[in-house]
Protein backbone atom coordinates (compact mmCIF):
# COMPACT_ATOMS: atom_id res chain seq x y z
CA UNK A 1 0.00 0.00 0.00
CA UNK A 2 1.41 3.65 -0.96
CA UNK A 3 2.42 5.99 1.27
CA UNK A 4 1.56 9.49 0.66
CA UNK A 5 4.00 12.40 2.09
CA UNK A 6 3.72 15.60 3.31
CA UNK A 7 6.36 18.33 1.22
CA UNK A 8 6.39 22.00 3.14
CA UNK A 9 9.27 24.81 2.10
CA UNK A 10 9.41 24.19 -1.47
CA UNK A 11 10.74 27.25 -3.71
CA UNK A 12 8.28 28.45 -5.87
CA UNK A 13 10.67 27.18 -9.33
CA UNK A 14 9.77 23.59 -7.84
CA UNK A 15 7.48 22.11 -10.38
CA UNK A 16 6.20 18.18 -10.22
CA UNK A 17 8.72 16.65 -12.17
CA UNK A 18 11.39 18.38 -10.27
CA UNK A 19 9.90 17.08 -6.83
CA UNK A 20 9.87 13.73 -8.28
CA UNK A 21 12.98 13.44 -9.07
CA UNK A 22 14.20 14.32 -6.07
CA UNK A 23 12.22 11.70 -4.32
CA UNK A 24 12.84 8.79 -6.66
CA UNK A 25 16.80 8.32 -5.46
CA UNK A 26 15.05 7.11 -1.90
CA UNK A 27 12.15 4.89 -3.64
CA UNK A 28 9.42 4.27 -6.08
CA UNK A 29 7.13 7.25 -6.49
CA UNK A 30 4.06 6.56 -7.15
CA UNK A 31 2.90 10.41 -7.73
CA UNK A 32 4.33 13.66 -7.05
CA UNK A 33 2.22 17.26 -7.14
CA UNK A 34 2.63 20.61 -6.15
CA UNK A 35 -0.38 22.27 -5.11
CA UNK A 36 -0.64 25.52 -7.01
CA UNK A 37 -3.18 28.52 -6.66
CA UNK A 38 -6.67 28.23 -8.37
CA UNK A 39 -6.66 31.89 -9.66
CA UNK A 40 -2.82 32.82 -10.22
CA UNK A 41 -1.43 29.11 -10.69
CA UNK A 42 1.93 29.71 -8.76
CA UNK A 43 3.32 26.98 -6.23
CA UNK A 44 1.76 27.21 -2.78
CA UNK A 45 5.01 26.36 -1.37
CA UNK A 46 3.66 22.49 -0.31
CA UNK A 47 2.91 19.57 -2.34
CA UNK A 48 2.44 15.64 -1.59
CA UNK A 49 4.57 13.18 -2.72
CA UNK A 50 2.68 9.77 -2.68
CA UNK A 51 5.81 6.56 -2.61
CA UNK A 52 4.88 3.15 -2.94
CA UNK A 53 5.39 1.77 0.15
CA UNK A 54 5.92 2.79 3.91
CA UNK A 55 9.85 1.73 3.84
CA UNK A 56 10.26 3.92 0.42
CA UNK A 57 8.40 6.85 2.41
CA UNK A 58 10.29 6.67 5.78
CA UNK A 59 13.70 6.25 3.79
CA UNK A 60 12.78 9.49 2.07
CA UNK A 61 11.64 10.99 5.33
CA UNK A 62 14.88 10.32 6.73
CA UNK A 63 16.89 11.71 3.87
CA UNK A 64 15.19 14.30 2.66
CA UNK A 65 13.62 16.02 6.12
CA UNK A 66 15.43 19.43 6.21
CA UNK A 67 17.45 18.96 3.45
CA UNK A 68 17.91 21.81 0.33
CA UNK A 69 16.55 21.90 -2.46
CA UNK A 70 16.77 24.72 -5.25
CA UNK A 71 17.71 26.85 -2.81
CA UNK A 72 15.34 25.84 0.39
CA UNK A 73 15.29 23.77 3.56
CA UNK A 74 12.24 21.27 2.78
CA UNK A 75 9.98 19.63 5.55
CA UNK A 76 9.11 16.17 4.72
CA UNK A 77 6.64 14.23 7.10
CA UNK A 78 3.78 11.80 6.42
CA UNK A 79 0.51 13.34 4.87
CA UNK A 80 -2.17 13.73 7.45
CA UNK A 81 -5.25 12.79 6.09
CA UNK A 82 -8.59 14.97 5.83
CA UNK A 83 -11.01 15.86 8.00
Amino acid sequence: MSTKLFVGSLPWAVNDEALKSAFEAHGKVVSAKVITDRETGKSRGFGFVEMENETDANNAIQALNGSELSGRNIIVSEAKPKK
